[in-house]
C-alpha cells in the first residue's frame, strides 16, 4: 500500500514540475512563463491571464523589482515584435511609489512569446521569460474568430 501512495506522489511531483516549468495551462485560461533569468532580474515568473476582452499580466509573489532607474514590463510576440509595457512603480503608493504588479496587455498585441523586464532608461534587458509557446491575447483570440467569419 505505502509502495502506490509513493509512487503516486512521484508521479504527482513530475506532472507538477512539468506544468510550472513549462508554461502549460493552468486551470481556465491562465498561464505561466518560465522563470525569469537576466542580470537583475532573476527571480519569479509572471502569469497570462484572460477576463472577458482584457489580457493581464502579473508577476509572482518571488518576483524582486530590479533597483535599476526605470524598469518596465515589455512583451515580445510570436513574430518578434517587441511591445514596451508599463513601468514596474509608479508614483502614488502609501510611501511615495506604486507597483504595477498586474498590467492588462494592449489590444494591439494579439499574442505573447515572451515577457521581458526592461530598462528604458539604460536601454537594457534585465530579465527575460516565456512560454512553452506563444499564448494568443483575448485581442488575438477576437481577432482569429472574426477572420474565421
Amino acid at each position: 500500500m505505502r509502495s502506490i501512495s509513493r509512487f503516486g506522489a512521484a508521479v504527482f511531483a513530475s506532472i507538477a514540475a512539468t506544468v510550472f516549468s513549462t508554461g502549460i495551462s493552468l486551470a481556465g485560461d491562465g498561464y505561466i512563463t518560465t522563470a525569469f533569468k537576466g542580470v537583475k532580474a532573476n527571480t519569479g515568473y509572471a502569469t497570462l491571464t484572460k477576463q472577458g476582452n482584457n489580457t493581464t499580466l502579473t508577476w509572482s509573489d518571488e518576483f524582486k523589482i530590479p533597483d535599476t532607474p526605470a524598469p518596465h514590463w515589455q512583451v515580445v510576440d510570436s513574430k518578434g515584435n517587441v511591445y514596451l509595457l508599463n513601468r514596474l512603480k509608479i508614483k502614488g503608493g502609501v510611501l511615495g511609489e506604486k507597483e504595477n504588479r498586474t498590467i492588462v496587455v494592449p489590444p494591439y498585441v494579439h499574442d505573447v512569446a515572451k515577457v521581458q523586464i526592461w530598462c528604458a532608461y539604460a536601454e537594457v534587458l534585465l530579465g527575460e521569460s516565456s512560454f512553452d509557446k506563444p499564448v494568443m491575447t483575448a485581442a488575438g483570440d477576437s481577432e482569429r474568430m472574426m477572420s474565421a467569419r
